[in-house]
C-alpha cells in the first residue's frame, strides 16, 4: 500500500487527511495519507528512512522555506519562488515543488478585472512567496507586508491613498485562522470600497475577520479552499506522475 502525508508543526488546522481519505475511499485508491508532525526539520531524514513506502508529502507552516535544504532535487518553479508545499519521494530521494502557486492563480484569475494593477501582499513567509511569483507573473505591481522586517513596507505605513491604489490584497498570514477567529491583519480596512478584491488564504472559518471586513465594504471576497483543491490535486498528479 502506498503511503502519503503532511508534515509541518502544528497540523490541527489542516484539510489534507480528510480530503485525502474522502479521495481514496470515493476513487478506490488503495493508499492511506498520515499526518506527520515536525518541529524540528532535522527529524526529516529519519522519517524518510522510516516510512519505506512513503511516496509524497505536502508541507505547509511553518517549513515550506527551510525544507529545501533537505531535498535532492527542485523543481524550477519552487527553486524561482524559494518555497516547496509539495515534496515526490522516489527510492528515498525527494523532490521539491510548489503547487500554492497553481491552486492560487487558477483561483484568482475568474476574479480579476482590469483595474486590478497593484497588491499588496500580507506576510512574507513561503505562501507570500508564491503569491509574489503568481502576481509577477500577471504583471500585476506587488508590495509585501511584513511586521517582521523581512519586507520594506511596515503595517503603520499602510494608508488610504496605499488602499486607492492597491485594489488586490492577499492576506498570507495565518492571521484569523482557527482557533484565533478574530485575530486580523492591521490595515485601515475603513478605505475599502467595491473596488478592492480582498483574498484570504486562511481557509478554517470559512468567513474570516479580515474578509468580514471586506464584506461590509462591499469588496469581492475568497477565501483559500478552493486554492486548496486545486494544489491538493496538482500534489496528487505529481506524486503519481
Amino acid at each position: 500500500m502506498k503511503k502519503y502525508g503532511l508534515t509541518g508543526f502544528p497540523l490541527s488546522h489542516s484539510f489534507s487527511k480528510k480530503y485525502f481519505e474522502d479521495k481514496f475511499q470515493r476513487e478506490s485508491i488503495n493508499s492511506r495519507f498520515e499526518l506527520y508532525p515536525l518541529k524540528e526539520l532535522s527529524h526529516l531524514p529519519a522519517l524518510i528512512r522510516a516510512e519505506p513506502q512513503l511516496e509524497g508529502l505536502a508541507v505547509t507552516i511553518p517549513h515550506k522555506e527551510n525544507i529545501i535544504t533537505y531535498l535532492n532535487e527542485l523543481d524550477p518553479a519552487a527553486a524561482l519562488i524559494g518555497a516547496v508545499n509539495c515534496i515526490r519521494i522516489h527510492k528515498g530521494a525527494m523532490k521539491g515543488y510548489n503547487t500554492d502557486c497553481i491552486g492560487f492563480e487558477k483561483s484568482l484569475l475568474p476574479l480579476l478585472q482590469d483595474f486590478h494593477t497593484h497588491a499588496l501582499i500580507l506576510g512574507s513567509g513561503g505562501s507570500s512567496k508564491a503569491v509574489q511569483y503568481v502576481l509577477q507573473k500577471l504583471k500585476i505591481i506587488c508590495t509585501i507586508v511584513s511586521s517582521s522586517g523581512k519586507s520594506k513596507t511596515g503595517y503603520p505605513e499602510i494608508d488610504e491613498s496605499m488602499l486607492k491604489k492597491n485594489t488586490l490584497i492577499i492576506n498570507c498570514t495565518p492571521l484569523g485562522m482557527y482557533p484565533a477567529i478574530h485575530s486580523i491583519p492591521n490595515i485601515p480596512y475603513r478605505h475599502l470600497t467595491s473596488r478592492h478584491l480582498l483574498y484570504d488564504l486562511v481557509y478554517n472559518p470559512e468567513m474570516t475577520s479580515f474578509l468580514e471586513e471586506g464584506k461590509k465594504h462591499g469588496s469581492i471576497i475568497k477565501n483559500g479552499m478552493e486554492m486548496l483543491h486545486l494544489q491538493a490535486e496538482e500534489n496528487w498528479q505529481i506524486w503519481n506522475s
